[in-house]
């Protein structure tokens, strides 16, 4: 089991359950703009959300949004030691560094002394596009070792400062090195570990790489809270990571949809129909899984073991649950049933 920190109250690792982030994509010296895509990040099932912290003129609005915010927020910080002071001063929940590039010894113990007087966790990013020349001269290339190479250099330097209360992350648009960065330091530390595949490309290649990269580690068992990076708007990174979290078993909360390809006996637009369940469900939370069959004949015995379900024929169709129909009813009002019968579970 890996060592826990608590952020803005939030539990990541020693067991706690996976806890999904986002970042923010506007102005952080936009306090409303800010403030209110912090609320939809919330209603969409986001627990602890990033904001980029790059002059002072955001480290003031940085303090103004943590005072209204409805979540936990992380100050990520390049460069200047002077900005994760001013955002821990103004009140963030964790601060995201690379202690390697902001600056000497110095400044990182100047850091490193005000989150342990406020009880700051720090998150040590380690990005393969920013790793230091000297590793890159020893591996070629941002290799999985160099990556773990360099956050234990980092974690070395906050330990000899006397601090702990450290999460890690080593990120990689390499789906294979984000992935072995992770189970080889896993296999060294038991710090929590904050894994995401980063740049991923377009939204489709992204939510691929993103479920490969996270999932496989989920599925070994490593891995205490995820971001999936998506160019896109963030409240759809906290939609995949529930999806992604519900496909490798650990989130129970939420509707499990499933649905047969379709086929030469497909009579209905069964794509359309199970796009509008996915989206006319996607903030329930009711732990139920719900089938959307193409087929009358075989669709109610292949999800049978689903809570409930439609199946479309001919101008027709039917309720079902648990495998068996409750109803037979015209097509067009498949949907309306389906909804007002979960309504009712």
């Amino acid at each position: 089991m890996t060592r826990q920190i608590l952020v803005g109250g939030v539990p990541i690792g020693g067991g706690a359950p996976v806890v999904i982030q986002s970042m923010l994509n506007t102005k952080t010296t936009d306090v409303e703009g800010s403030l209110a895509q912090i609320s939809q990040l919330k209603a969409a099932g986001c627990q602890i959300a990033r904001l980029a912290v790059p002059n002072m003129e955001a480290a003031k609005t940085f303090g103004e949004i943590c005072a209204q915010s409805e979540l936990p927020l992380v100050a990520d910080i390049h460069f200047d030691y002077k900005l994760a002071i001013a955002a821990a001063e103004g009140g963030a929940s964790k601060i995201r560094i690379n202690p390697g590039n902001i600056g000497g010894e110095d400044r990182v113990k100047a850091v490193v002394d005000v989150c342990k007087d406020k009880h700051i966790p720090i998150r040590i990013g380690v990005n393969g596009g920013s790793l230091d020349k000297a590793l890159l001269e020893k591996y070629g290339h941002p290799t999985a070792e160099a990556l773990v190479e360099s956050a234990f250099q980092h974690i070395a330097l906050l330990e000899k400062f006397g601090f702990y209360d450290t999460c890690v992350s080593m990120k990689s648009s390499t789906v294979p090195t984000m992935v072995a960065a992770a189970r080889l330091f896993r296999s060294r530390c038991d710090y929590p570990l904050h894994i995401g595949v980063t740049e991923t490309g377009p939204v489709k290649m992204g939510l691929m790489k993103s479920a490969m990269g996270i999932g496989a580690l989920l599925l070994d068992g490593i891995g205490d809270t995820i971001r999936v990076s998506l160019t896109d708007d963030p409240v759809e990174e906290v939609y995949a990571a529930k999806d992604i979290l519900k496909a490798a078993g650990l989130r129970k909360e939420g509707v499990n949809i499933i649905s047969c390809p379709t086929c030469g006996r497909t009579q209905i637009d069964l794509i359309g129909l199970v796009n509008q369940v996915d989206e006319a469900l996607k903030n329930c939370e009711k732990p139920i899984t719900v089938a959307v069959m193409g087929c009358v004949v075989n669709g109610p015995g292949e999800a049978r073991e689903a809570d409930i379900g439609i199946a479309g024929g001919d101008g027709c169709g039917m309720l079902f649950e648990k495998g068996v129909q409750t109803v037979k009813l015209p097509y067009e009002e498949l949907l309306p049933a389906l909804l007002k019968r979960i309504e009712e579970l």
